[in-house]
């Protein structure tokens, strides 16, 4: 019953903010730093053709294919170890990526809404991807988060919605969920 709710747990992408141009414009940040630091990297992988390079390396580390950020790592470390780069640029790649990935432009209702929803409901953030709910404006809203790195699974293994219920204290029934994904969510 809705008086037994005491947290929501809130999906970030495609339910707070549109995913396709923040992650669009990460990508070109990305590619644009590539072009002045990893020239080779650049010229051979430009965003759509480093989507596949990702893809194929998800395929063969399934270990960290839930967790994007390690992921992403790993196929820059790989990318610029291929093509003659120095390895050590990918943390710095990952750091222009990441930044860029939290610039969002939120859906127009989300900020009335998750200041209603966090005076009567404590929020979690439960995402399978890697922004950053501080940069993305929207962390204040927020008593946790749990994604698909810290909780080791992505959604819809019902450990990562365990994880978050454990996070805040709460038995599943006392948490709702929120998204976009019929599947995931």
């Amino acid at each position: 019953t809705l008086r037994s709710l005491k947290a929501i747990t809130l999906d970030l992408d495609d339910t707070l903010w549109p995913s396709g141009p923040a992650l669009s414009a990460a990508e070109e940040r990305l590619h644009a730093w590539l072009e002045e630091n990893a020239p080779a990297v650049a010229a051979a992988l430009p965003p759509p053709q480093f989507m596949l390079f990702r893809r194929a390396l998800a395929a063969e580390l399934p270990q960290i294919a839930h967790d994007f950020t390690a992921l992403r790592h790993a196929a820059m470390t790989r990318a610029l170890a291929l093509h003659g780069e120095d390895t050590a640029l990918a943390d710095a790649a990952l750091a222009v990526f990441l930044a860029a990935r939290s610039e969002v432009e939120l859906y127009p209702e989300v900020p009335a809404a998750l200041e209603r929803l966090s005076k009567r409901y404590r929020l979690v953030a439960l995402s399978n991807g890697n922004a950053d709910i501080e940069r993305a404006g929207v962390g204040r809203f927020f008593c946790a988060e749990v994604n698909a790195r810290s909780a080791g699974v992505a959604k819809p293994d019902s450990r990562i919605f365990h994880a978050a219920c454990e996070t805040v204290g709460l038995r599943p029934a006392q948490v709702l969920h929120a998204g976009d994904h019929p599947d995931f969510d």
